[in-house]
């Protein structure tokens, strides 16, 4: 595998972040969920209409992870305005961070973390947050290694089903 690109994403790869958006999602989440609540979560927020939305948005981004021309993985992050939760203009949101199932535990994950970090201080923000499910412990331990401590916890609706997002943050200055 080539080193690892940091690429932000453009109208014109939608259908690769949507691809790549159901793939890592049904991955992640479709054993802990009913098929109807994922079809209908995928049908409504990863429609080419919506995630075009995303991209064109002033206060969001998505970023993909690429080796050898090929997306990995990717991050959407929200300024305020776009934040699901805080909406504080001093901070950034990670509100997604995937990666495909057979590039897990090759760093993948890490590059994009740190690349998130690196947006968070290019754009002067002094914390990134973000919102991890309750029973993605390995994600949790993840983000505390990573120097993320939990400041409060969000409802999530996975289709008819509620979740609980630990809510967790870094300072950055």
């Amino acid at each position: 595998m080539d080193a690892l690109e940091f690429v932000k994403v453009k109208a014109n790869d939608v259908e690769a972040l949507r691809d790549l958006s159901i793939a890592t999602f049904v991955s992640t989440y479709a054993e802990y969920n009913t098929k109807e609540d994922m079809e209908n979560y995928i049908t409504t927020e990863f429609s080419i209409q919506k995630l075009l939305s995303g991209i064109e948005s002033a206060n969001a981004s998505f970023y993909f992870a690429v080796a050898d021309k090929t997306p990995l993985g990717y991050i959407k992050v929200n300024y305020a305005g776009a934040q699901t939760d805080v909406n504080d203009g001093e901070s950034l949101e990670l509100e997604r961070i995937y990666v495909l199932p057979e590039y897990q535990g090759k760093k993948i994950g890490q590059f994009l973390l740190n690349a998130a970090l690196n947006v968070a201080l290019r754009d002067k923000k002094n914390y990134l947050w973000l919102g991890v499910w309750d029973k993605n412990t390995n994600a949790q331990q993840f983000y505390a290694k990573n120097g993320f401590t939990p400041f409060g916890t969000h409802s999530f609706m996975l289709g008819n089903d509620e979740q609980l997002d630990i809510l967790m943050k870094i300072t950055l200055v």
